[in-house]
């Protein structure tokens, strides 16, 4: 572990599936991490995850601040050299209104670069998502998107739109103060869950499939990333020079959920796991998307591709992803661990 000054690194959602995870690279790294939480009940649960994994937690400290709300944040930002702002909306489900999951996003996000510009912070890495590059585009495998691509956002879900508007936003202030800015547009995020305490949204669908909650598999697919090179994105595009102004697509190639499924049998089924795997027409999930709000949300991907380039990630910061099996067991084994499935 190289140790680093004194002066904290600040990560917004700490106790989230990447913010935790941050947290952890940043503190194994040796760097001083202050991370915010939403209100002081959320504390306790991240120590305990943290003191699980690391033997450096007595280099975090904790900051109460809300992304709907300006109090806290001077305060949080105060004294630090970076700021990693992860934290954002996840849906569970599609909300009555889009400005549920659009106003939280896209102001949070300026209230955290405001604060940071007025704390003369050296950078800020946000995360984003591949919902601000593809959508609103074409995904028949005839296009490959990269980092000059941005999500239509007229006619999107909210959560799509939410990641988008709120990326362009921030863009928009940085540019606008002069802060020095870059960003992680991570696709489909597996990997090891840290906790039982607040499983993400992300590990909904190998859940479903260990838990035999699926009837079949869905004509769906994503470009996948695991949650520990997220954060290692995050780590290295802290620091690097070339890494400035800049955002970096953050993800593997498309994988189709049959694949996924093959590989939790392979390794989960003789332990009475077994996923079903018959395929199951486009209806079907309509169907099932009538009475369960998760399956809902991925409606508009059935049959949809995530072709990406990611060369700009691996060249700039030395980004080497895990492959696709990796990921889905260490999810899988997770939840089991956890007791999640």
């Amino acid at each position: 572990m190289t140790t680093h000054d004194d002066t904290p690194v600040l990560v917004t959602g700490a106790g989230g599936f990447v913010g935790l995870h941050t947290v952890l690279a940043l503190l194994r790294d040796g760097y001083r991490v202050r991370g915010t939480v939403r209100s002081e009940r959320r504390e306790a649960p991240l120590r305990e995850a943290l003191a699980a994994h690391t033997e450096h937690a007595d280099r975090f400290e904790v900051a109460v601040a809300d992304l709907g709300s300006d109090a806290g944040w001077d305060e949080a930002t105060r004294g630090c050299r970076y700021v990693q702002h992860i934290a954002s909306p996840i849906p569970a489900e599609i909300p009555r209104h889009e400005d549920e999951l659009i106003v939280p996003a896209r102001e949070g996000a300026l209230r955290v670069l405001r604060a940071a510009a007025d704390a003369g912070v050296e950078r800020v890495v946000m995360t984003s998502s591949l919902a601000a590059v593809v959508y609103g585009h074409a995904r028949d495998g005839s296009k490959t998107f990269d980092e000059s691509d941005w999500s239509v956002v007229e006619g999107l879900n909210p959560y799509e739109k939410s990641k988008t508007l709120a990326e362009r936003a921030a863009w928009d202030f940085a540019r606008e103060r002069g802060l020095e800015f870059a960003v992680i547009n991570p696709g489909l995020i597996l990997g090891p869950l840290l906790s039982a305490d607040t499983p993400p949204t992300s590990s909904e669908a190998v859940r479903k499939f260990m838990a035999k909650e699926f009837p079949g598999i869905p004509r769906l697919g994503y470009a996948c990333v695991d949650v520990r090179d997220v954060a290692a994105a995050h780590v290295a595009a802290m620091t690097a020079p070339s890494a400035a102004n800049e955002r970096f697509l953050c993800a593997g190639e498309h994988t189709w959920m049959e694949e996924i499924v093959e590989i939790l049998n392979r390794h989960f089924a003789e332990r009475g796991y077994r996923a079903a795997t018959r395929k199951l027409p486009n209806f079907v999930i309509r169907g099932v998307a009538l009475f369960d709000k998760t399956t809902r949300l991925v409606l508009p991907e059935l049959g949809n591709r995530q072709d990406i380039d990611s060369s700009k990630i691996r060249e700039r910061l030395g980004w080497k992803p895990r492959g696709i099996e990796e990921m889905v067991v260490e999810m899988g084994e997770s939840l089991i661990r956890y007791g999640l499935v």
